[in-house]
């Protein structure tokens, strides 16, 4: 029986991550992080941090990370936000920025965060389909809506749209908000960050999770127009002014500084990432032409969800999800060479097992 306080309980269905295993000896290729250590200037700042300093509270405005932020991508600093992660973002523009009456489009297959922000905060909203290869077509975004939000690339199909393609859809929609979420777009696209100054209405949102390897961080930010970051932050100090402590953002500022490093570290992903598509489709995979730090693969003769199960028994641990659409694909994470080498050692005896 339901006690009578729990009908004043907002209920919802929550976002489900990425296992996060405790064992030891596991290949962690479901939740794409980065294989790879952050710059050394963020461990120097950890090693010569002033633990005193923490009795302090944080510069609320994370001043020295925004200028670095606002100085890398060529906008003025009060066009950068900054939140614990995209995903504190993305939540901040979903309150902030879709208060219509009118349903927030976004993909079908898209990431499975957008619709538990719409449930919390009580917003409509509607999807629009992909095509048969996964891709949006902009012409579909153009009808009524109260805000537009979508991956690009698009998670978990990894597929790239181009940058025209993003600009039809802000162009089409001059009247409501359109969010451009690019938490993997260094992996080989070109970011929309330079339509900010052309369109008002656009927020561009990234992540140091990926590409800096800060995942454990929590560093997350938005591009936009003075007048949309004025209103996200708006928000964000009428709910927590204190949102980003000393230490991420001085871990954040030093990632930035160093910009050799992340480009080789890119590099050596995408370089990895390529490889992996080619071993994957000489075993009889199809995949999708990711330009993300993952793959989204499909087997010919043997299910994505036995694939899963079988390379969990070998601790290999990759993403599926039992949806329409998706149920037959496996989302794996690129990791560093040797854990490919054991990943496609470990494929290639399950297809064998199974007489493929």
């Amino acid at each position: 029986m339901q006690s009578k306080w729990e009908e004043n309980v907002r209920k919802v269905i929550p976002y489900i991550p990425g296992e996060q295993p405790k064992d030891t000896g596991i290949i962690k290729l479901n939740t794409n992080e980065n294989p790879y250590p952050p710059c050394d200037g963020v461990e120097r700042t950890l090693r010569d941090f002033r633990v005193d300093t923490l009795r302090m509270y944080p510069d609320t405005d994370s001043t020295e990370l925004r200028d670095a932020l606002a100085e890398r991508y060529g906008v003025g600093y009060e066009q950068v936000f900054l939140g614990v992660g995209s995903d504190d973002v993305l939540s901040m523009a979903f309150l902030a920025l879709f208060a219509s009456d009118k349903p927030v489009l976004f993909p079908d297959i898209t990431y499975s965060f957008y619709d538990v922000w719409a449930d919390v905060y009580k917003i409509p909203y509607k999807t629009v389909p992909l095509d048969d290869n996964f891709r949006i077509d902009p012409d579909k975004f153009n009808q009524p809506n109260g805000g537009i939000v979508f991956p690009n690339p698009n998670a978990p199909t990894g597929v790239l749209e181009s940058i025209d393609t993003v600009e039809k859809i802000v162009s089409l929609n001059k009247d409501s908000v359109v969010i451009v979420d690019e938490a993997y777009i260094d992996f080989g696209g070109v970011s929309a960050v330079g339509l900010v100054e052309k369109y008002d209405n656009l927020l561009v949102v990234q992540t140091f999770s990926k590409s800096r390897s800060l995942a454990g961080a929590r560093i997350g930010f938005a591009i936009g127009s003075r007048q949309l970051i004025k209103y996200l932050n708006d928000v964000k100090f009428s709910v927590n002014s204190y949102t980003m402590n000393r230490l991420t953002q001085a871990c954040g500022l030093a990632s930035v500084l160093d910009e050799q490093y992340f480009c080789d570290t890119v590099k050596k992903i995408i370089k990895t990432r390529e490889r992996l598509k080619d071993e994957l489709f000489s075993l009889g995979f199809k995949l999708t032409d990711s330009m993300a730090n993952f793959v989204f693969a499909s087997h010919k003769d043997v299910s994505a969800k036995v694939l899963f199960e079988e390379l969990k028994k070998r601790k290999i641990f990759v993403r599926y999800w039992d949806k329409p659409r998706i149920n037959n694909y496996l989302r794996i994470t690129v990791g560093t060479d040797e854990q490919t080498d054991k990943l496609i050692e470990a494929l290639k005896k399950i297809l064998s097992e199974r007489g493929v």
